[in-house]
């Protein structure tokens, strides 16, 4: 079996789908995308066509090797999502070649079902209360949250008692019933991190996410010393390389690698595993579409150290297409009781709708996502 074709496909509302062609007529589909900069991956994507055509899809170790190490520089975030999409149809391939869902070929599952969250509040978080109890009414046991809006180096204290009393909304109204994330998502600077997630420490959030920027995890060091709450990153880290230190520090409970980002299934598998080493948890980042979710689920089912996934139905980016809107079986992501099941047919386990996302690849999309500014005017972090 053979290589013979890349094609891919900007869809709304701000994805990037990849198919690989064989000439044995099994294809294999992937996401490969940076939001923001879908352009920029699809040419990353095309230039390492002369690694992939004519070559084997089923020897995807060498295929990643190959892709990761002949290019002498390497990494950063266009390079892995490239990696990571053309990895996601690779496994796609080779589990319909064998007609076995990927996670037979990865040691085989060791769950029979897999937790999951969902977002609420939007990127200026609002109305969290009536939002969190009409998801606990659709079957969700846990959800994410924006911590805040923009914030200064030092901004004032009633940003932060905003944050508290959002969360508190949650849990007068359900209780310890709905675990509740919170992702201060790289917008908050260290000394408003140590103040904020201090005073969250008493509502027990179920995790705090990304802190403070992955270039600044020195300081998780005094986050990590200030309060007891779960911290998760790594949404923005894109190799195990970068991952080892994180691990090493020791200041980390739960690691949130992207399938879409650090280097697909194989990279993420092994970030994992060595994460498992240091008793660390894994929770996928995943605010994309069905191809990068089934990606994750393959993954998480035959990955101990998982504990939840994110997923993107309702998320607030999801403006002209929602996740399910590119599947002909949209039943495989159905949740119960804060749960999903495992993906049980071969490959990814999902049937995307090729007609719908040719047909939507013409009208395309150039997201961008916000640009906000301080009180002051100078640029402050999304």
């Amino acid at each position: 079996m053979k290589i013979t074709a890349l094609k891919l496909y900007p869809v709304q509302p701000r994805w990037l789908f990849l198919k690989i062609e064989t000439d044995e007529g099994i294809c294999g589909w992937g996401e490969p995308v940076v939001e923001g900069h879908a352009h920029t991956v699809k040419a990353a994507v095309e230039e390492m066509a002369y690694c992939l055509i004519g070559k084997d899809p089923r020897k995807i170790e060498d295929l990643w090797q190959t892709m990761y190490r002949t290019g002498f520089y390497r990494g950063g975030p266009v390079m892995m999502s490239a990696i990571a999409g053309i990895d996601q149809a690779l496994w796609d391939i080779k589990g319909k070649y064998y007609q076995i869902p990927v996670y037979e070929m990865l040691g085989g599952a060791c769950r029979d079902k897999l937790k999951v969250y969902c977002w609420i509040g939007g990127d200026r978080p609002n109305d969290i209360q009536h939002q969190a109890m009409e998801k606990f009414e659709q079957g969700y046991r846990a959800v994410k949250m924006n911590a805040t809006e923009e914030l200064h180096y030092i901004d004032t204290f009633d940003k932060v008692e905003a944050v508290v009393d959002r969360v508190a909304a949650i849990r007068e109204a359900l209780g310890m019933k709905m675990d509740v994330a919170v992702d201060f998502h790289g917008r908050v600077h260290k000394t408003m991190a140590k103040v904020l997630a201090h005073e969250l420490e008493p509502l027990h959030p179920m995790f705090i996410e990304e802190p403070v920027l992955p270039q600044n995890n020195e300081a998780l060091r005094e986050i990590a010393r200030s309060c007891s709450i779960p911290i998760a990153t790594g949404e923005r880290m894109f190799s195990r390389w970068e991952f080892k230190n994180l691990l090493q520090d020791g200041y980390v409970d739960i690691i949130q690698p992207d399938l879409s980002h650090a280097g697909g299934i194989s990279e993420c598998r092994k970030i994992a595993a060595m994460a498992e080493a240091y008793d660390v948890a894994v929770a996928p980042h995943c605010p994309l579409g069905p191809i990068a979710l089934a990606a994750c689920v393959q993954m998480d089912t035959c990955t101990p150290n998982v504990f939840i996934q994110e997923q993107s139905l309702g998320i607030h980016y999801n403006q002209g297409s929602d996740l399910l809107d590119y599947l002909n079986d949209r039943s495989v992501f159905t949740y119960h009781d804060g749960f999903t099941d495992v993906l049980s047919e071969p490959g990814l386990g999902i049937d995307v709708n090729e007609e719908l996302v040719i047909e939507m690849a013409k009208k395309g999309h150039n997201w961008k996502n916000p640009v906000w500014r301080n009180y002051d005017g100078t640029i402050a972090e999304w």
